[in-house]
């Protein structure tokens, strides 16, 4: 292979330099004092802090642990969430933005010590945060954003170089944050769980929570976990109960190679503050330095071909790093919410026993970290001083109600769009590992066509709302560009809001 060919399949590098531990399938009902939905940062991290306080814990993941957004991150571990202080000091008052910065400065520090107590090899190391732009109308907006920090106390400094061999007009440093192995990490409190008597299951997909005396989460194969308190952290919460959270969320996708270069990495972790963005931080493959270069968010199931996105990043490393080798590519999807605030707490008001914790908007490190804490210490019935502000039923009238109609007229947009919209490809005319939307008795039809030359063939509407998917040519998905589930070419359910698989269509019809 030429080095710098993209890898043919996309695979985090984070899965693929660790052993994880495997789990068996949930084969019966059970109780447990918290059943948690997901094998994730969160879940993960709130099985951790329940089981060392001797609640009885089960967890169960829809696949396997560890292989959503949390196995395909950059893993920084920041306070520094883009350019965000100064628009939430205007939405929401220095109070609230200085909560949000001591959440995130808190979950910093949970990680650390939690390394350091169990002496986990994961990687950690602190840098410092660069945000840097260098497009001059974003000047003014580095400037606000730095008035932010210093309101608001954060060790920061505006420069106009960076360490970085690139062009920048000027940059806000937010000092000591850090960066690991998420993996390595959460393996390690995965095992300290297990052996606090936490049980774990996988391939065991969760569809829905009954309400009795006491929730119980019931399985797709009809087993129910009866517990306590029910905690969804499912990426995109598995159960609902008229909140509407797709509504009050959008999906992006964005991407990361991993590059070896002859450039030594010099420190930091970096972030654009324009778009297309650009991230760049460094890991260690075997003692050789990789250099990790992400971006180019884009809502889920919408815009170019994926893997442009890919392609565009790689142009980018060239000509700014230089490249000796593609290692790894791979891709990751993330929620944002109305305000851009988490949506951590209670499903409803008058569902109190059924937590979610979803719309990290990207920073999933500090955010998945903090919602564990204060899941944890609703359950434990400990105060929480964040609980009010990740509210999920907070929805302040400012920002939210125009965004609201402006997100949902965006869905109608592609719903009504997806419907007109096919081409009229024969199918027997594709080439291999290539994919195309038809008509087959009048219904829209997407076929994939395998590299063995075998023809995959779904229904192209989702089963979430019924708008129609598009083609993810990157990871051989289909992708909703409405409400962001994803599906395998067979119609698997990879990603919700949808719960049902697309229906596979006989090519015989």
């Amino acid at each position: 292979m030429n080095h710098h060919e993209m890898p043919q399949y996309p695979e985090p590098y984070w899965r693929a330099s660790v052993n994880l531990p495997t789990f068996p399938k949930l084969e019966e009902s059970i109780t447990a004092d918290v059943g948690i939905v997901g094998g994730g940062i969160t879940g993960i991290t709130a099985a951790y802090l329940l089981a060392k306080q001797n609640l009885n814990v089960v967890l169960i993941d829809a696949g396997v642990i560890l292989n959503g957004t949390t196995g395909h991150t950059t893993a920084k571990i920041t306070a520094q969430h883009g350019l965000i202080y100064d628009e939430l000091i205007q939405h929401f008052g220095i109070e609230k933005a200085s909560q949000y910065y001591q959440a995130a400065d808190e979950a910093k520090a949970f990680i650390e010590q939690t390394v350091n107590d169990h002496q986990i090899d994961c990687d950690y190391q602190e840098e410092d945060a660069y945000i840097y732009t260098n497009a001059a109308s974003y000047l003014s907006s580095m400037e606000n954003e730095k008035k932010a920090y210093d309101q608001l106390e954060i060790d920061s400094e505006l420069t106009d170089n960076i360490p970085l061999n690139m062009p920048v007009k000027s940059a806000l440093i937010m000092k000591n944050q850090a960066q690991f192995h998420p993996l390595k990490y959460l393996k390690a409190l995965t095992e300290t769980s297990v052996n606090e008597g936490a049980q774990f299951f996988e391939q065991t997909t969760a569809v829905d929570v009954e309400y009795n005396k006491h929730p119980a989460i019931v399985t797709k194969d009809g087993h129910r976990i009866t517990c306590d308190y029910v905690i969804a952290a499912s990426h995109f919460p598995f159960y609902d109960k008229q909140s509407f959270f797709f509504s009050r969320m959008y999906a992006e996708r964005s991407y990361v190679i991993a590059i070896k270069s002859a450039e030594k990495f010099p420190g930091g972790m970096y972030i654009n503050a324009e778009s297309s963005t650009r991230s760049i931080r460094n890991t260690n493959l075997n003692g050789e330095e990789l250099w990790l270069v992400g971006g180019e968010n884009h809502k889920t199931g919408q815009g170019k071909s994926t893997i442009e996105h890919y392609n565009a990043l790689k142009e980018f490393a060239e000509k700014q790093i230089g490249i000796n080798e593609i290692a790894y590519r791979w891709s990751a999807q993330d929620l944002t919410t109305l305000d851009k605030v988490p949506y951590i707490g209670p499903v409803t008001k008058k569902e109190e026993n059924v937590l979610a914790a979803t719309g990290f908007r990207k920073w999933g490190m500090t955010n998945g970290t903090i919602a564990a804490k204060i899941l944890s210490d609703r359950i434990t019935n400990k105060e929480n001083p964040y609980e009010d502000l990740y509210s999920p039923s907070r929805f302040p009238a400012d920002p939210s109600l125009r965004k609201f109609a402006k997100s949902n007229a965006d869905v109608a947009k592609h719903m009504i769009k997806g419907k007109l919209e096919y081409t009229g490809n024969n199918p027997k005319e594709l080439a291999a590992d290539d994919a195309t939307v038809t008509r087959i008795n009048g219904k829209r039809t997407g076929v994939y066509k395998d590299k063995e030359n075998k023809l995959h063939m779904v229904d192209t509407t989702c089963t979430h709302m019924g708008c129609e998917v598009t083609w993810n040519s990157g990871d051989r998905t289909w992708d909703c560009p409405c409400h962001g589930s994803r599906f395998s070419y067979t119609g698997e359910v990879i990603e919700g809001p949808a719960k049902k698989p697309l229906p596979q269509v006989d090519h015989r019809e």
